[in-house]
């Protein structure tokens, strides 16, 4: 009968049928009845069960539930009977044998313990089933489930007769071996294989047999309370039993976390992590319940109801047992008091600038083949992940993405929720654009300042996780203006044409129309007024043969360029624009071959220059707000790294547990659409499909901050600021430091954080030491510096100064105490600053510094999101994250002058740091191998930063500056002829001798003013703490 066409039948009718089913089972003979039933082939090889099916559960009555792995057999043992007397208030006291049934699944094994009673009604259960099965109820889940059983004739297994009591001591083996014959022939039969009394019999779910989920847990139904949650505004309003409910739920137990489901939808309902404050507790005294169970951990007390005391006690053991057997890592305080253990041999990787970053991170988002985890402070969906663009969109954020979730890849994004007064990152539009890309991305957004009351502190990290194997930890947002390689570029102001290095160097080659795809602004999202560089593809593709060339075009001369790189002939002459030779850059270096001319690396937004001028109208990205003619860039110094196996999976366990939180938190998603996520066994973490390359092996542990309002934990976790002060305790013979922000030096009432402390303390310990500390000349705030700055900008600097430099607390202060002027043997405070020629102008602006990192000795690094400031580090406040990776690959090296082993990651990372800066990348001619000896601290490192800044200073009188130490003098320091206006030619002349990019920090900038906010500005109602 089809389906459609179904009659409908009256209420009456389906009545009459139940009362004659009933009375059919009643009259069923047990041992009589022949089943039918297919014996299962299992000579094809087991088929896994993918990780996915996690977001397919489904109500555990419903047909065609995948649950076991197929093609492979389920093996039946029965182990022992535990014979024990049982008396109830019914009657008298009789014999019960408890059956330990062992049973293996492929990979998986374990146990499930049966009275004889829960056979008989096992059976009772199987038998209404195939009664109930064969009554033809015209009802479309009924006809649907009677269609899919296969019916073949085949005896089913009968039950032994004798009741327990009856059987002697010597019969139990014979007993045993009924049992095992019954469940053995039973499972080979799918009819009742399948069916949920039989999975329910077996402890087994759709969760049961996933790889990646590890061993076979203790499973099962059981009751459960509501309320529990550390969180506040989630429990009951009241106390006592009125306000609790009670529901039926199936409980899972894995390695690392525990699960409850929904029966009757086969949703997960709520996931409890294994962590250091796991404990179970049985009895009415702990648990104000009958017969009850109590898990915690430190998001949640859970308490569950059992049958009987005798099952709450074995529910804990189970449970106790299986944890601690499997999941032992997890329950310990682990180095740092850090969530997550020390992961050996582990491959990680660093990065210095986000080219190469970007470039990894859309290279594993396409190996993806489960989940993407994604939470950045702030994303840009219309990014270009790999640069210059010479495949259209293909590695557009957005793009690959959409296109992933297409593939079926699951995508999870957690974006801060700014306080739209004080940030213009505008997340709610970075939301709705992800999430009406495809279904299968979804995104949160936390916090919500008015139920949380969080207005001050904001979700810091920067993490991206592929399929929980591997995972990208640093300081590098997803999002405009973080783009940068090691030229560190100030202008962009072209479309796309390339050469080739290679031996000759003729051949000259504009990109083919496709390769501008991303340049069209087809798409629906984008505006509708776009810059003039930034037309249709037909206009680009004019540009690119030297057709209609705008007059902003014009002045950039490609021919000089070329000449200068002896280019005398091109495969396309007429693409050369040879009417002027009145401008020039530097030379533009890339992975993928010299770019010469209109090269174009930064789309609209990403085009930026923060302390010029604030991003605006992010929902217009590919439109430009600041005149790349006029306004240079500000060029963007990070690093990040990538860690993959088990460290991978910590990583991905802290970002599981802010979901779940966030979504326990945030009524919206509370719906089936925002799933529980759950963590990957650690059992399976060595199996990788995908590794980043040019990977070492190393010590790794992950480190976070963490507290109540952001992860949902009963306690803080501070372990990056932990860490950070034990290395440099702990260091021999250097740190080098790159940070956004400097604010330290406790005194316990304003700041509270104790690196910088440690910095002098370690200082005033040595006999040979070095500190070296990178930071941004300039805060990160929009501000006219010419004019004093802003005043959120000039709070920033009075905080960093208190820490360098001004007042006895200040890392100088207190070593001028003891050494006097000695400390410059030790120390070295420097910034950044880079030059350009733009539209004929010689232009400087300083690179924003914003790393967080940490080297010691060669051997042991941090990275990650934390600035040094209490913000980041002090737990309660910023949440972040961060990885310390120590060496345990060595190679020979120089130390202060002697034979060093010296770590790959650690020295390898440091050089990078110190090429870049120093500029040396293309020139190795000085050794920077030592980076203790007076040689390379004195002669290279601080000469050349005195050197570079000398020039600036003279060429372009650049602020900040060490001349100017009130307002006063600063009106009267800009108002001075500037060199590189005055005389460019000789001010041309002077920049040649720069060298790399380091400038030694100015001290006593506006060292007579007082930096910290007016009384009366909106920044002074602000707490002290938003600026520490």
């Amino acid at each position: 009968m089809s389906l459609k066409n179904e009659p409908r039948v009256n209420t009456s009718a389906l009545q009459k049928i139940a009362a004659d089913m009933s009375n059919l089972i009643e009259n069923l003979d047990t041992r009589e009845l022949h089943f039918e039933g297919e014996e299962v082939d299992y000579d094809v090889s087991p088929t896994c069960i993918p990780f996915s099916a996690i977001y397919k559960t489904q109500g555990f009555k419903e047909p065609n539930i995948q649950t076991y792995l197929s093609g492979c057999p389920i093996k039946a043992q029965v182990l022992e009977v535990e014979r024990f007397t049982s008396t109830t208030r019914m009657t008298s006291s009789s014999n019960i044998n408890l059956y330990t049934i062992e049973l293996t699944h492929g990979e998986f094994k374990w146990q499930v313990k049966r009275k004889f009673k829960h056979f008989q009604e096992f059976h009772r259960e199987l038998l209404k089933y195939k009664a109930f099965i064969r009554i033809p109820i015209p009802t479309r889940r009924h006809t649907f489930r009677r269609q899919n059983v296969k019916e073949e004739p085949r005896e089913m297994p009968s039950l032994p007769r004798s009741s327990e009591n009856m059987i002697r001591e010597e019969q139990f083996f014979g007993r045993r071996k009924q049992l095992e014959d019954y469940l053995t022939k039973l499972l080979k039969m799918p009819m009742y294989r399948n069916y949920h009394a039989t999975t329910e019999f077996l402890d087994i779910s759709q969760l049961s047999f996933i790889h990646d989920l590890g061993p076979k847990g203790i499973e099962g139904m059981i009751m459960k309370r509501s309320g529990g949650h550390r969180i506040p505004g989630l429990n009951c309003c009241g106390q006592g039993r009125a306000c609790y409910r009670w529901s039926k739920r199936w409980l899972i137990v894995k390695d690392s976390f525990l699960l409850y489901m929904k029966p009757d939808s086969g949703a997960i309902a709520f996931v409890l992590l294994v962590d250091k404050e796991f404990k179970i507790k049985v009895g009415k005294k702990e648990t104000e319940t009958k017969y009850g169970l109590r898990i915690d951990n430190l998001s949640r007390t859970l308490i569950l109801k059992c049958n009987s005391y005798r099952h709450a006690r074995w529910w804990g053991g189970a449970i106790e047992e299986f944890i601690q057997k499997h999941g032992t890592d997890f329950l310990k305080d682990h180095r740092f008091g850090s969530y997550a253990a020390v992961q050996e041999n582990t491959l990680a990787k660093w990065y210095v600038n986000a080219k190469g970053y970007f470039e990894d991170v859309a290279s594993a988002m396409e190996e993806a083949e489960e989940e993407i985890f994604i939470t950045d402070w702030w994303l840009s969906p219309e990014i270009f992940l790999k640069r210059p663009v010479v495949e259209g969109n293909r590695w557009r954020l957005d793009c690959i993405l959409k296109r992933k979730a297409q593939q079926g890849v699951r995508i999870f994004v957690m974006l801060y929720k700014e306080v739209e007064l004080a940030l213009g990152i505008n997340s709610e539009y970075s939301k709705r654009t992800l999430m009406r890309l495809h279904p299968n991305i979804k995104v949160m957004r936390h916090p919500d300042h008015v139920s949380s009351s969080v207005y001050l502190w904001a979700h810091h990290e920067k993490l991206v996780v592929i399929d929980q194997s591997v995972a990208f930890v640093g300081g590098i947002d997803l999002a405009y203006g973080r783009w940068d390689d090691n030229e560190h570029r100030l202008t962009d102001v072209g479309s796309v044409k390339r050469v080739t290095v290679g031996s000759s160097l003729g051949s000259f080659t504009a990109e083919t129309t496709g390769s501008m795809e991303s340049l069209s602004l087809k798409d629906k999202n984008e505006p509708s007024k776009n810059p003039p560089t930034l037309k249709s593809v037909d206009d680009m593709d004019s540009k690119l043969k030297g057709i209609g060339k705008s007059r902003k075009f014009s002045t950039f001369s490609l021919y000089r360029q070329l000449h200068r790189q002896h280019v005398h002939k091109a495969d396309s002459v007429s693409s050369l624009d040879s009417a002027s030779n009145t401008s020039s850059v530097r030379s533009l270096q890339t992975g993928m071959g010299e770019l010469h001319g209109e090269t174009r690396f930064w789309h609209g937004k990403d085009y930026c220059n923060f302390v010029f001028k604030d991003w605006v109208q992010l929902d217009k990205p590919f439109a430009d707000f600041i005149d790349r003619y006029s306004t240079p860039r500000m060029p963007w110094h990070d690093i990040a790294s990538a860690v993959h196996g088990k460290a991978a999976r910590d990583v991905a366990r802290h970002f599981i547990q802010r979901w779940n939180f966030t979504k326990i938190m945030k009524s919206k998603y509370r719906s089936l659409s925002y799933p529980f996520l759950l963590p990957k066994s650690q059992t399976t973490a060595h199996e990788l499909k995908y590794q980043v390359p040019g990977s070492v092996s190393a010590s790794v542990q992950l480190l976070r901050s963490a507290a109540d309002w952001s992860a949902g934990i009963k306690y803080h976790e501070e372990s990056i600021h932990t860490a950070y002060v034990h290395v440099i305790e702990n260091s021999k013979h250097y740190i080098y430091i790159e940070n956004q922000f400097f604010i330290s030096c406790a005194d316990d009432k304003v700041v509270f954080n104790k690196i910088g402390d440690a910095i002098a303390q370690r200082i005033l310990k040595a006999h040979r030491y070095r500190v070296y500390v990178v930071i941004p000349l300039l805060p990160g705030f929009e501000g006219d510096i010419s004019t004093g700055g802003g005043n959120a900008l000039q709070a920033i600097m009075h905080f960093n100064y208190r820490t360098m430099c001004r007042g006895e607390n200040s890392i100088l202060g207190q070593l001028n105490a003891k050494l006097g002027n000695q400390w410059i043997n030790y120390i070295s405070f420097c910034g950044l600053r880079t030059h350009a020629e733009l539209e004929g102008n010689l232009v400087t602006e300083l690179i924003y510094v914003h790393s967080k990192l940490l080297i010691a000795d060669d051997n042991t690094v941090i990275i990650g999101s934390a600035n040094i400031n209490d913000r980041s580090m002090l737990g309660k406040r910023d949440s972040e994250m961060a990885v310390i990776v120590q060496d345990t690959e060595t190679v020979p090296s120089v130390m202060d002058g002697e034979e060093y082993q010296a770590g790959r990651f650690a020295q390898g990372l440091r050089l990078q740091c110190f090429r870049v800066v120093l500029g040396y990348l293309s020139d190795p001619s000085e050794n920077i191998q030592d980076p203790v000896s007076d040689k390379f601290f004195k002669e290279v490192w601080v000469a050349t930063a005195a050197r570079n800044a000398t020039i600036y200073d003279k060429v372009f009188r650049c602020l900040p500056n060490d001349e100017v130490h009130n307002l006063i003098q600063l009106r009267d320091f800009i108002t001075k002829p500037i060199l590189a206006r005055e005389d460019p030619i000789r001010a041309e002349e002077e920049l040649k001798k720069i060298r790399g990019f380091l400038v030694q920090f100015p001290f006593y900038f506006l060292s007579e003013e007082s930096l910290l906010p007016s009384v009366g500005t909106k920044e002074a109602i602000v707490p002290t703490e938003v600026w520490t």
